[in-house]
């Protein structure tokens, strides 16, 4: 009697107390703001998209970086928070978490550019961004029959040196002046036309071309559609892209209908179910997806080829090093014949030199993420749904891990010796470029025979390029060509 007298009156007293104390305490523990990384939102709505899309990049992120922290830093883009990893720790951290906390996604210019009318409508009630397109779904599509993978790859190296060769005799040769950024283009989609959609028709490829061109200098700007913008000129273009590409559909369809066999991408992407959904993928979309996949050969590889040839022309000892190994191994081969996946191999100064130039001159600047949960990065929390953005100028002109970094010096390559997730032109995890071999290769065959038929001088050192991610020459990078005896 006594124990449940002591109980009632004092011992369950406390234990309420206890109980209750635990809950207030865990509940005002959640209502605790979270610790958010430093940084500025900048101006209302705008925030700060206009420094990171027109002004210096890497000096955007630098001062940031001196001003709040060197490895991490928030502001916002257009109305998105935006939560920036920086150096080598941001970048594995970011890339060995793909699947788990993060998701792909696209500025609000990228978006609507590579999104139909069909999409955007079918989106249009809700406020969320669209689905990306799964990363199963796009490997599968890339890489399941084999298009990009190395024993398809050697299949391709003598049609490649094949439509080089004509392209360097169509358009380069006779010419005192050439825009290499704008032939670079033309080549790598005549050669995307043969390998991804299956056609070779010259006059369609300049058209594409030339409206690929207008979509790749709209991707980093503000989105507004209105006419004489960039925007407005790469929305047109989009367009105009999906009407031929959905023409093209319309063709290879009924070719297919009556029993042509085709091995490409584009008539894999008709023929098969979609992966993600187990049907026929509808035009509009393929056209969507198509345009997507031309973008990646098309954008990435023209930038670099314009700064390999301008450093090239900048630098006769470099050029002649180049030069004296593809020299080399062209004098193995008979007159007239092509070049083999071995002699490609064979290419290990020239490709030094490409990674060095793509150091010094990346392709691409950064790449953006979606927090699909919330997460935390050196003590603070990053909420679900901000954007994570990691630099590349955080990394490729570190002197910790490149010595002398603005120093230009192929032998930083001939050994593994920088850490992983510095110099990056392909991406690393899982989402590591399926192209990169097929790039590599496309560079490779262009310079051997560019060098061998000509050297030549750049008129526009000074030549501008568009700041944020993409950084296209867009007044291109023209150059002076003198025949060289092979």
């Amino acid at each position: 009697m006594g124990f449940f007298v002591l109980f009632f009156s004092i011992i369950l007293p406390i234990l309420v107390i206890f109980i209750i104390s635990h809950v207030l305490k865990r509940k005002s523990d959640d209502d605790k703001p979270k610790k958010l990384p430093p940084g500025s939102f900048g101006f209302p709505i705008i925030g700060e998209a206009f420094g990171f899309m027109y002004h210096n990049h890497d000096k955007f992120i630098a001062d940031r970086m001196k001003k709040y922290s060197s490895k991490i830093f928030k502001t916002n883009l257009l109305g998105d928070p935006v939560v920036v990893l920086c150096g080598t720790a941001g970048h594995k951290f970011i890339a060995s978490n793909e699947l788990q906390i993060f998701q792909a996604w696209r500025p609000q210019s990228m978006m609507q550019l590579y999104r139909s009318s069909t999409q955007k409508s079918s989106s249009s009630s809700s406020s969320s961004p669209p689905t990306p397109i799964p990363r199963q779904t796009e490997m599968q599509i890339t890489r399941a029959p084999g298009f990009v993978r190395t024993d398809a790859l050697v299949h391709y190296v003598g049609i490649m040196d094949s439509v080089v060769q004509q392209q360097l005799n169509s358009h380069w040769v006779g010419k005192e002046i050439v825009n290499v950024h704008r032939q670079a283009q033309l080549l790598l989609l005549t050669l995307a036309g043969r390998f991804f959609m299956g056609f070779e028709d010259s006059a369609r490829i300049e058209k594409l071309s030339n409206l690929m061109h207008k979509i790749m200098l709209s991707l980093d700007v503000l989105p507004l559609n209105v006419p004489g913008t960039s925007f407005y000129n790469g929305m047109k273009a989009a367009a105009e892209v999906r009407k031929e590409l959905q023409l093209l559909i319309k063709e290879k369809q009924a070719a297919m209908d009556k029993g042509v066999e085709m091995q490409d991408i584009l008539s894999f992407m008709i023929s098969k179910p979609d992966p993600s959904t187990g049907k026929s993928m509808p035009a509009g979309e393929v056209a969507d997806k198509i345009m997507g996949l031309l973008s990646g050969a098309f954008n990435s590889p023209s930038i670099s080829i314009s700064f390999i040839m301008k450093l090239l022309g900048e630098r006769p000892e470099i050029y002649e090093k180049v030069r004296n190994e593809q020299l080399e191994i062209a004098s193995s081969k008979k007159d007239g014949e092509a070049l083999t996946w071995e002699d490609v191999q064979k290419m290990r100064y020239t490709w030094n030199v490409a990674l060095e130039v793509m150091r010094l001159r990346p392709p691409v600047r950064g790449f953006f993420r979606e927090a699909a949960i919330d997460f935390k990065y050196e003590g603070y929390t990053i909420p679900k749904g901000w954007k994570v953005y990691w630099t590349v100028c955080s990394t490729n002109k570190n002197p910790e891990y490149f010595p002398d970094p603005e120093k230009f010096d192929p032998t930083r390559h001939e050994t593994d010796s920088a850490p992983p997730y510095t110099n990056v032109p392909f991406g690393s995890g899982p989402r590591t470029c399926p192209g990169k071999e097929y790039a590599r290769l496309q560079i490779l065959t262009f310079l051997h025979y560019v060098v061998k038929r000509f050297n030549w001088e750049v008129i526009n050192s000074d030549c501008k390029v568009l700041e944020g991610t993409n950084p296209v020459p867009y007044e291109g990078v023209h150059v002076r060509l003198h025949s060289s005896s092979a």
